[in-house]
């Protein structure tokens, strides 16, 4: 009996090593396809790679996903150091693209002046505008220290602004046209007037100030003077008060008098009396210590 178990032991063995050969000549053989064990391994092995792989993938992805936020966090910052450090700089350049121009400006205007006049224009910052209606005035950073005097001629690029009224060491105080009258005998002084281009022919006398229309008062124009609408009015020199050739404004309108003797003009100012940072003070040779 243990012969015969020890037969079929045997027999077990040499059928599973027949297996075995076959098998590896299977696989070590030239095949298109494989065999249903090979498919079912293969398979199955497959199977538990991907139950592992995939987890593993998420959370090397979500490790990976957390570096770059951090990364464009640190980028966004950067970013915006960046802007803000771009807009200081643009708004800086800005102001003084501004203000090269603006002093540009100033000097060319300042050279046509001399050339036209005889006299010279020196640069002042307006300190402070007081706009109450029984003292409209305006505060300039020049004072008797720069030669500043009452009655000197004050003007914008644009027109004549008024006349210096008061005067302290480093301030000086403007009067303005606005509020010229001449029934009031503390306005500013009236202005002996004429038309540019034709100033051998025309004259008038700027007496007052509308401030409901904002508009300027020429009376005592001569009959027969050329004076019409659209016309440059200048000053004209006369009585020493007001430097000649200061621009004051434009004609829009003419009429004759009650009497026919003489006609009267309404002149729109060139200056428009608001947001000055700078005006010029009026300079002549008598005023020049």
């Amino acid at each position: 009996m243990f012969k015969l178990f020890n037969n079929k032991r045997l027999f077990i063995l040499l059928i599973t090593l027949v297996m075995f050969i076959v098998l590896m000549g299977f696989s070590l053989g030239s095949r298109k396809s494989l065999t249903w064990p090979e498919n079912f391994l293969r398979d199955t092995t497959g199977f538990v790679q991907s139950l592992f792989y995939k987890p593993a993938g998420y959370v090397a992805g979500l490790f990976q996903d957390i570096a770059n936020l951090h990364d464009l966090a640190e980028e966004n910052e950067r970013l915006k150091l960046m802007v803000a450090q771009y807009t200081r700089e643009k708004a800086q350049y800005n102001f003084i693209k501004s203000q090269n121009e603006s002093l540009q400006k100033d000097l060319n205007f300042r050279e046509a002046q001399k050339n036209l006049y005889d006299f010279e224009l020196h640069i002042a910052q307006v300190i402070s505008l007081t706009t109450e209606p029984s003292n409209n005035s305006i505060v300039l950073d020049l004072g008797s220290k720069d030669g500043i005097k009452p009655n000197m001629s004050v003007i914008s690029t644009e027109g004549l602004v008024g006349v210096i009224s008061q005067v302290s060491n480093f301030t000086s105080t403007v009067k303005l046209m606005t509020m010229m009258d001449v029934k009031d005998p503390n306005s500013q002084p009236a202005i002996a007037a004429t038309v540019q281009d034709k100033e051998d022919n025309s004259f008038g006398m700027i007496e007052s100030y509308d401030a409901q229309t904002g508009m300027l008062q020429m009376n005592k124009i001569p009959v027969g003077d050329p004076i019409a609408v659209g016309d440059t009015v200048i000053s004209s020199g006369i009585g020493g008060m007001y430097p000649r050739g200061l621009t004051i404004g434009k004609v829009v309108d003419v009429k004759v008098g009650d009497y026919g003797y003489t006609s009267t003009a309404t002149i729109d100012p060139l200056a428009d009396f608001q947001d000055w940072k700078e005006l010029f003070v009026v300079f002549t040779e008598e005023r020049v210590e």
